[in-house]
């Protein structure tokens, strides 16, 4: 990696979950909870990796090059403004709120759809920097984001195989800057893993893991009590109990709701 570094003349990134290691083991907390195998989670990530190895469309997103240059640009431009967090109850007033305060936008998955009911869509795709996602959002909504290169960290879990499948095949066509995530506690070359469990909460592991301070986030669009309506296709009492522990994710990570 610091061969890497060099070659690039780019300065470090900071992508290692550096906020706390609860935010890694309480991982294993919810595969218990929900009685999930990590075997799943491994053989999700480990396929994706090398479906990104051994996938000639992908090799320019994919490289070590393309993945330190996102995160290092990523890195500069979180860092230097506050950030709203937009989860999947997000509505127009939040994007609105968020532009009009000066802020950067990172969209948790599906609530990426939220930019094109907004009176200035333009004004909002500029200000999204990233996509955090397992890819189970509304596919039209997270295409239109790959489209316009927005960059994306896809995230491999024991159940999604068939939706970063077919999602990986977007982000290849359109050349789309992609970093990769798992939930597993080993390490994963060329993968990271930032903590946290939803799509929501991962994207503030995420933002936390670059440097930016947990005084920089907002997050809108994040609801408990609620299932927000930019959710992929779920069960609802799981969803519901999936909230709980994206909630205590937070609560580790220090940001408020």
């Amino acid at each position: 990696m610091n061969e890497g570094y060099s070659r690039l003349s780019i300065p470090p990134v900071s992508v290692d979950p550096a906020v706390s290691p609860d935010l890694i083991s309480i991982q294993d907390e919810i595969r218990s909870h929900f009685g999930w195998k990590l075997d799943a989670d491994s053989r999700s990530a480990t396929e994706l990796w090398e479906a990104c190895e051994n996938s000639n469309q992908s090799s320019t997103i994919w490289s070590e090059q393309s993945r330190l240059q996102t995160l290092f640009r990523l890195q500069e431009k979180l860092i230097s403004r506050p950030i709203t967090v937009l989860g999947a109850a997000a509505e127009v007033e939040d994007v609105q709120a968020a532009i009009q305060e000066g802020h950067g936008l990172i969209a948790a998955d599906g609530a990426v759809g939220i930019l094109t009911e907004t009176e200035v869509p333009a004004v909002a795709w500029d200000a999204l920097q990233c996509v955090v996602s397992d890819a189970d959002g509304d596919p039209s909504h997270l295409r239109m984001a790959a489209e316009r290169g927005i960059p994306f960290f896809l995230h491999a879990h024991g159940d999604n195989i068939p939706e970063w499948t077919n999602f990986l095949q977007v982000l290849s066509q359109n050349n789309t800057p992609l970093i990769l995530t798992h939930q597993t506690p080993g390490d994963i070359v060329g993968m990271h893993n930032p903590g946290g469990f939803t799509d929501g909460d991962r994207a503030v592991c995420i933002a936390l893991s670059l440097n930016v301070s947990p005084s920089q986030l907002t997050l809108r669009g994040f609801r408990t009590d609620i299932i927000g309506r930019w959710t992929g296709a779920t069960v609802p009492e799981r969803k519901m109990r999936k909230l709980e522990w994206m909630e205590r994710v937070l609560d580790i990570a220090g940001v408020k709701m």
